[in-house]
């Protein structure tokens, strides 16, 4: 009855101010849509390092620069892969260093393989256990509880304390070991990887050049399950220490539809700002990364990961160092500093990228690339050097995350982003 009255009551009042009511809220509304609005730059910002092959300049200078990978003793083969194929594809010219890292004591076999398969240049060293554990401050009994109810929520290794311990690792710990602390840059592997193109210029030495300080070729969406405190924890710090929203930031987020003063209450929601603004969840995937370790050792990021840490979200959730890497770029870096390697042809577990070959640019007669063959039909407007996987797919997953990524620093946008 009561509803009835209401609603006759509702038609009896003029469209008109229905509309005038309204208007200042759809105005708000729209204003602060537009407020995450990422700008189209007039020109590209992140061109490729190369769009072709190049000879290998073998004697070049190098950068402070290490290959490292975290494995475990019965990743041996897998580990063996990967190397084989960054030396194929890379490392048999460039002679870079490579630091592998495990959080038990080396089987001697995984050392002698690895080593020879590497060309000498291997390193071997485990990890402090505490770089690899809770904080001492943390009850561990409480912690181990909270990962094995995890298995229940589900998400990918969500029920393995390890997995936890190594993205708080790669979060934080690991740009203090002891082994990195003479190293600038580095190139971070997984067992199981597959490099797909030659790489034949230097990717530190540019990302040098061009005061990059974090590059990466996937971009996909993080588990929300996993982390559902994650971003909101993020952007509480980033609001408490003034730092600026930046067109890196806004790439980042989906802006909520809903008008003010309704739109606070979606802060409730995972994912979702103290304003009701959502984290889109896309995110740099960190299985393949080479950055400046300076942006990672420095006051600003220490004190974010430093604040995460207390938090107790590698645990009581399953804060992967993905995510937290990506958010901390977004806050911390500017556009100009972050970089697509769209030419590396990489594969790591079902996803892949994988450059077309660049029309005329495969130096057939090079006798450096002489092991480098063979490779796929050239495809117009490709980039890659000697790629041996099919560019007539670039992409085997949906790039609604790398074109949303990209907003920042490229003039063209995917349909979707």
């Amino acid at each position: 009855m009561l509803f009835r009255r209401l609603n006759r009551a509702a038609r009896r009042v003029p469209f008109s101010l229905l509309l005038l009511i309204a208007a200042p809220f759809v105005v708000e509304l729209l204003i602060h849509i537009r407020g995450y609005v990422v700008p189209r730059p007039t020109a590209e910002l992140d061109p490729p390092f190369s769009t072709s092959c190049q000879e290998p300049d073998v004697a070049g200078e190098r950068e402070n620069a290490v290959l490292v990978m975290l494995a475990r003793n019965q990743e041996r083969q897998k580990a063996k892969a990967t190397i084989q194929s960054i030396e194929d594809h890379f490392n048999k010219w460039f002679n870079y260093p490579v630091l592998f890292l495990n959080d038990e004591p080396w089987d001697p076999r995984f050392v002698t393989q690895l080593n020879e398969t590497a060309g000498g240049k291997g390193i071997f060293e485990v990890i402090p256990k505490e770089q690899w554990s809770f904080p001492d401050w943390m009850d561990q009994d409480a912690a181990r509880q909270s990962i094995k109810a995890q298995r229940k929520v589900g998400g990918p290794h969500a029920a393995q304390e390890g997995y936890h311990h190594m993205c708080r690792f790669y979060s934080g710990k690991f740009y203090q070991l002891d082994a990195l602390k003479k190293y600038k840059w580095y190139w971070r592997l997984e067992p199981d990887v597959d490099f797909s193109c030659a790489i034949t210029y230097d990717p530190f030495v540019q990302m040098a050049k061009h005061k990059k300080v974090y590059g990466y070729t996937i971009a996909l969406w993080e588990v929300g399950k996993s982390c559902p405190s994650l971003f909101r924890a993020t952007a509480d710090w980033k609001e408490a220490n003034g730092v600026a929203t930046s067109s890196l930031w806004r790439a980042m987020m989906e802006a909520s539809w809903m008008p003010f003063p309704l739109r606070r209450l979606l802060s409730w929601i995972p994912h979702r700002d103290a304003y009701g603004d959502a984290w889109s969840l896309c995110h740099y995937w960190s299985n393949f990364e080479i950055a400046d370790m300076d942006f990672f050792r420095s006051k600003r990021y220490q004190e974010y990961f430093d604040y995460l840490d207390k938090r107790g979200g590698f645990y009581s959730e399953r804060w992967g160092d993905a995510a937290v890497h990506s958010l901390a770029i977004a806050m911390l870096a500017d556009p100009h500093q972050v970089h697509h390697f769209q030419d590396i042809g990489y594969r790591h577990s079902d996803f892949h990228q994988c450059p077309a070959n660049a029309p005329g640019g495969q130096l057939p007669g090079s006798s450096s690339l002489a092991e480098n063959k063979p490779w796929s039909p050239e495809i117009a407007g490709g980039i890659g050097c000697r790629c041996e996987c099919d560019g007539k797919e670039t992409h085997n997953y949906q790039t609604f995350c790398l074109d949303k990524l990209k907003q920042p620093y490229t003039p063209r946008r995917g349909w979707f982003s």
